[in-house]
């Protein structure tokens, strides 16, 4: 999810229009709504002042609004809880291991993932039975979802975005 997308979610989340995000983090009153429509549409991206800015407002971490190097351990975090805001994934302890795991009663956007992880799982199982080789499945991962015969789903709205938002502003409002 790119930056002016997570903003847009953390901006609904909170109940908070643009215009008075934008004046929050400093913007004049004149022209607030339409910079922050910039910054969600993608057509401006924030320097990080104001993203640093933007996180204070939400009481959140700069992370959580950039867009996550999965190569740190920080990175990854963010990416898994986003996958959390997005898809409904879980994480649960289980006879002492750490499960990570999608709820399908979630969204019709977790059923579809957990359809796509269905298919992988599939094919591991394949790989790892045997019946094809590391070749073949790193192609299959590799080309991912072309030779896959799953209808291939598409990411999640806006307007997925706004309902989830839309749900948690009660929560939030109560913490």
């Amino acid at each position: 999810m790119a930056i002016g997308e997570r903003i847009r979610f953390f901006r609904n989340l909170r109940g908070m229009t643009q215009k008075y995000l934008g004046c929050l983090v400093g913007f004049p009153e004149k022209t607030a709504d339409i910079r922050m429509a910039q910054y969600e549409s993608g057509t401006r991206s924030p320097k990080a002042d104001l993203t640093n800015k933007l996180a204070e407002v939400f009481s959140i971490s700069p992370d959580a609004l950039n867009v996550p190097d999965i190569d740190s351990y920080i990175g990854l975090m963010h990416t898994l809880f986003t996958l959390e805001d997005i898809y409904g994934l879980t994480i649960e302890k289980r006879d002492g291991e750490i499960i990570i795991r999608v709820d399908p009663f979630n969204s019709r956007e977790a059923r579809n993932l957990l359809d796509e992880l269905h298919v992988w799982c599939a094919e591991r199982e394949k790989y790892r039975n045997g019946e094809i080789s590391k070749d073949d499945y790193d192609k299959w991962r590799y080309n991912y979802p072309k030779y896959s015969n799953v209808d291939y789903a598409k990411a999640p709205s806006q307007e997925l975005s706004e309902a989830m938002a839309e749900a948690f502003k009660d929560k939030l409002n109560k913490d």
